[in-house]
């Protein structure tokens, strides 16, 4: 088993994948898309899923603090039916609340990275938290 996490943005997607185990995440790159343009970057997806062997797919949700869904979250559910119906592959997701603070802060106080390269890395950053807390949770589609 090889899940891929997914942090969709309106410009860029973020990527991880797991360990064959499903134990570990980690980042994988940056894919920049164009909602405008519905360029949403599938192609680049499909070799990242052909390269990892990925049998999952997994994708953050972008939550208001009071639970509710928005419009970033209709969009991330879009990105993901567009997913299943291009690569067949079972998608599943998790609620991504602050995982992009979160990157951020550990980018600042931790390894003291400055703003021009955290915008480089902070979606893959966040890919890779979604996919860990959904490994943790040990989400539906680690059990197969």
């Amino acid at each position: 088993m090889r899940l891929l996490g997914l942090d969709v943005g309106s410009r860029t997607v973020g990527v991880a994948a797991s360990d064959l185990l499903g134990w570990t995440a980690q980042g994988v790159e940056i894919i920049r898309i164009n909602e405008n343009e519905e360029d949403f970057g599938l192609d680049r997806l499909g070799e990242i899923i052909k390269d990892k062997q990925a049998t999952g797919i997994v994708i953050g949700l972008p939550k208001n603090m009071n639970n509710t869904e928005g419009p970033r979250a209709d969009k991330s559910r879009e990105y993901g039916k567009m997913v299943t119906e291009k690569f067949s592959l079972p998608v599943d997701f998790i609620d991504e609340r602050l995982t992009t603070v979160q990157a951020e802060r550990m980018l600042v106080d931790e390894a003291n990275v400055s703003r021009k390269k955290r915008k480089k890395v902070i979606d893959k950053i966040a890919a890779e938290m979604i996919l860990q807390n959904y490994l943790d949770a040990k989400g539906k589609l680690t059990r197969n």
